[in-house]
């Protein structure tokens, strides 16, 4: 179980994040949904310690995440949201990088590891430089190292974004069957569809703060006859506002 309390992060004069307090239980795929800029990424990446909060707690299974960080770590497999990182690597090197980080024998890395990159498509293009890849190749790259360990924590920020159909597919197929091992899939989406299709409990955040932290279906009986999109938008969008879109429209008639 991971519990936020109070978390708040503050740049300068802008504050990211606002009081934010959550749990995310064991065994469920737990979204977060917002507009960019909405402190999903914030919110993550505090979790998985890329940043440090102003203020609020972090609890990771009973640890407290800024005095038990490492083993809070060894818990967590991180798609960040931008796979631009260790490019001058190959595939095989980063991989090898994460298998070291998290301590694997080589047999259990080797299992894995080729299960993964079947399953993903990668085997070919395993010993080429990350900088020669497509974004979605890359993607499938660091996908293949968060999930190499399989850890009990899956934490992924816009995880289908650049996959192939396929690809894409195979993944939700995936964070269905971690979450059933009674493990956690925690993930950030601006697909409603996906959201919808795969969300146990979701949370949605405007301007850093928590506007709702619930289930689709307790969401949706709140406005009976929406969709998911349209209740979204009344309360994370512009309300009742189509004067820019009109405006648009008018500019190029």
């Amino acid at each position: 179980m991971i519990e936020l309390k109070d978390l708040t992060k503050v740049y300068g004069d802008k504050t990211a994040l606002k009081d934010l307090s959550l749990t995310i239980r064991q065994g469920e795929i737990f979204g977060f949904l917002g507009h960019n800029g909405a402190g999903k990424s914030t919110t993550i990446k505090s979790i998985v310690s890329v940043i440090e909060p102003t203020s609020g707690t972090i609890t990771v299974d009973g640890l407290d995440l800024e005095s038990h960080r490492l083993d809070v770590k060894r818990k967590i497999g991180y798609v960040p949201d931008s796979p631009d990182i260790f490019l001058q690597l190959t595939a095989n090197e980063y991989w090898d990088l994460i298998a070291a980080a998290f301590q694997m024998d080589n047999v259990q890395k080797e299992k894995r590891l080729n299960e993964l990159t079947d399953l993903f498509s990668m085997k070919a293009r395993a010993n080429e430089a990350l900088d020669s890849f497509s974004h979605g190749m890359r993607q499938k790259t660091i996908l293949i190292g968060a999930l190499l360990p399989d850890p009990e924590i899956w934490i992924l920020d816009e995880p289908m974004q650049g996959l192939d159909p396929q690809a894409s597919f195979d993944l939700k197929e995936m964070m269905k069957a971690h979450a059933k091992k009674g493990k956690t899939v925690i993930f950030s989406t601006h697909v409603l569809d996906t959201a919808q299709q795969l969300c146990d409990e979701l949370a949605i955040l405007k301007e850093g703060a928590l506007i709702y932290n619930g289930s689709v279906d307790k969401l949706l009986d709140q406005y009976p006859g929406e969709s998911l999109e349209a209740v979204y938008l009344k309360m994370a969008g512009r309300q009742n506002d189509q004067s820019l879109v009109d405006e648009l429209e008018e500019s190029h008639e």
